[in-house]
């Protein structure tokens, strides 16, 4: 009999090559050359501030804005590459040389989010010019990273982040403005970290000092950014009260309002309504005798006004003169030494709202490769443990896919090659079963057909009309076959036949389960990952399409790998397939053929 060893050890010597390239061929990040701060910092995040119209449309060069960058799960997938505390990060300008002053409001490597304010970007407005980057990744990096004070300018005299566990707020400028008493609820997760809840009668107050007042020559900007449920009794957000002399910015009704008191007559400024239940930005501007009133970024309205010097305590929250008291929840508090422009108001709504289309979140680099990832590099850095398990079955099972493709391949060549030579063999014996049979059944025939099935299935055949021939003791060129006989070997043939075909479909079944199964994994991959962005998004409050892209864009790489799973595995099916059924249907016409001959031979 055939012995098919050698097929064998040469399809397993395929196979075993196959794996090899497939490993060669695995992705690989490469990372693009370019300049780099530090050798010490292994890591960096790149940070695009974009002003154009399509962003935070900004004509104006706005400077000294702070600029609020949140890292959460959407958008940053590396906080265990950083300290504990993350002090090992460092802000350098665009120029890949410059130093950037910043601290975190909230570093939470646990929960995986963080909340920075950087200070000394330079927006050009119009463009999306403006970068700078982020490093990360040196454990042992020297104390003076972050630096609060040293993130405002020197106008800027009062910030109240609301971030303390417990205690009045504090200011983070330099010049520590501390809130002297907090009657406000915490929230810990309010629109920036941490935030304040007024509930009514609930005031926050922060002494007069030399640095905390307004200089007619100079002007005065307060600012906040509010969300309340319900319409309001002319409430104060936040007021600068000397005596009777005071400076209001509160909320009446649904409509945010600007109040001078101190001159002849109060000068008040008042906005279009707002929508309750949202985050609203409220700032007020003094200056050139100009009492102007912004929401949202955008000038609500402006009223001359003749200033004198106020410089009392400023408090947030209580009651305006005659008003009822705040209830609405308040986060980042701000006063400043002179009038911010109306560019400098837009750019912070830009950047701290829950859209914050101001700031953008690039690549993420590394120091072996000098530079930013590629496109497919960021994808990988974002996938989820969940994708990666997905992606890893779906290779293995195109692994699989593959390997059988090329092995059902070449037998099918060897099937085919095999049948082409034995027909015309049998063509060439001139019906003499026996001779045929005996000169194919030596050892380099055996080899030669082992997997044709034409000979696998003849040589049933042609042992089936020797036995009945041995049995009548006769010479073969003497003997008759019944009818019944000639039916007992076409039986056998067919019992061949059959065994055969299901050779020939061996581990096809594999490609109809990657077929089938790889896309609804891929899928299953995908919509587990897009769950965890939104719940990561959800967790920070970082709600714009830069913190959704990336975790979106990771999560979709495993319905990638699903169809790359699927597509090769289905084109390799119908393929094969197709050359399975063609030998099929030329053995079953042997088949008859061969019964035939036989039936004439052997039969009166």
């Amino acid at each position: 009999m055939w012995t098919p060893h050698g097929d064998q050890v040469r399809l397993m010597k395929l196979k075993n090559g196959l794996l090899a390239a497939l490993v060669l061929m695995t992705p690989v990040v490469v990372w693009a050359a370019g300049s780099w701060w530090n050798g010490d910092w292994k890591f960096r995040k790149e940070v695009t501030l974009d002003l154009s119209p399509t962003g935070a449309d900004i004509a104006g060069a706005v400077q000294d804005v702070p600029v609020l960058v949140r890292l959460s799960l959407a958008n940053f997938n590396y906080f265990n590459d950083a300290k504990p505390d993350g002090s090992d990060f460092r802000l350098i300008d665009g120029d890949d040389k410059t130093a950037l002053k910043f601290h975190f409001e909230r570093y939470d490597q646990t929960n995986q989010m963080a909340f920075m304010w950087v200070h000394g970007v330079k927006l050009t407005g119009g463009a999306k010019t403006d970068k700078f980057y982020a490093y990360y990744g040196n454990p042992s990096a020297p104390a003076g990273g972050p630096d609060a004070p040293g993130t405002y300018d020197p106008s800027q005299a009062l910030v109240l982040h609301f971030g303390e566990a417990s205690g009045p707020p504090q200011d983070a400028t330099a010049y520590k403005n501390n809130a002297s008493a907090s009657s406000a609820e915490a929230v810990p997760a309010s629109l920036i970290a941490g935030g304040l809840k007024f509930a009514g009668g609930q005031i926050v107050t922060v002494p007069s000092s030399a640095s905390l007042k307004l200089l007619p020559a100079q002007g005065f900007t307060s600012t906040a950014w509010v969300k309340f449920d319900g319409p309001q009794a002319q409430a104060t957000v936040a007021a600068l009260a000397d005596g009777a002399k005071e400076l209001t910015l509160g909320i009446d009704g649904t409509k945010a309002f600007a109040t001078y008191t101190g001159g002849s007559a109060p000068v008040t400024v008042t906005g279009a309504d707002m929508a309750p239940g949202q985050w609203h930005h409220l700032a007020l501007t003094v200056g050139a005798n100009t009492l102007t009133l912004y929401v949202d970024g955008a000038a609500a309205g402006s009223s001359p006004a003749s200033m004198a010097e106020i410089g009392g305590s400023f408090t947030v929250g209580g009651a305006a003169k005659g008003g009822g008291f705040l209830t609405a929840e308040v986060d980042e508090v701000g006063a400043a030494k002179v009038a911010r422009s109306a560019d400098w108001i837009k750019a912070v709504y830009k950047g701290e709202g829950t859209e914050a289309p101001l700031v953008v979140y690039g690549a993420d680099g590394q120091k072996e490769g000098g530079g930013s990832t590629s496109y497919f590099g960021t994808i990988i850095k974002n996938l989820t443990i969940d994708s990666w398990v997905v992606i890893i079955i779906c290779i293995g099972m195109l692994v699989v896919g593959l390997v059988i493709m090329v092995m059902k391949a070449f037998f099918m060549s060897s099937v085919e090659k095999g049948n082409r030579g034995f027909l015309k063999l049998f063509h060439e014996s001139a019906g003499d079963e026996a001779a045929l049979d005996k000169a194919v059944s030596g050892d380099k025939g055996a080899e030669r057909f082992a997997n044709s099935t034409l000979y696998r299935v003849f040589h049933v055949g042609a042992a089936e009309i020797g036995k009945r021939i041995h049995a009548t003791g006769k010479q073969r060129s003497e003997v008759e076959l019944s009818p019944q006989s000639i039916e007992a070997v076409r039986a056998s043939m067919d019992a061949t036949l059959v065994r055969e075909g299901q050779r020939l479909s061996a581990q096809m079944v594999l490609l109809t389960i990657a077929i089938a199964g790889g896309p609804f994994l891929g899928l299953l991959g995908t919509v587990i990952g897009v769950m965890i962005t939104f719940a990561a998004i959800a967790a920070s409050g970082d709600v714009n399409v830069n913190a959704i892209a990336p975790g979106v864009s990771a999560a979709l790489a495993a319905t990638v790998a699903g169809l790359a799973v699927a597509i090769p595995c289905l084109f390799g099916y119908n393929w094969l397939n197709s050359r399975i059924k063609a030998v099929n249907a030329d053995t079953r016409v042997f088949v008859d053929e061969f019964v035939a001959r036989i039936a004439e031979k052997y039969s009166n």
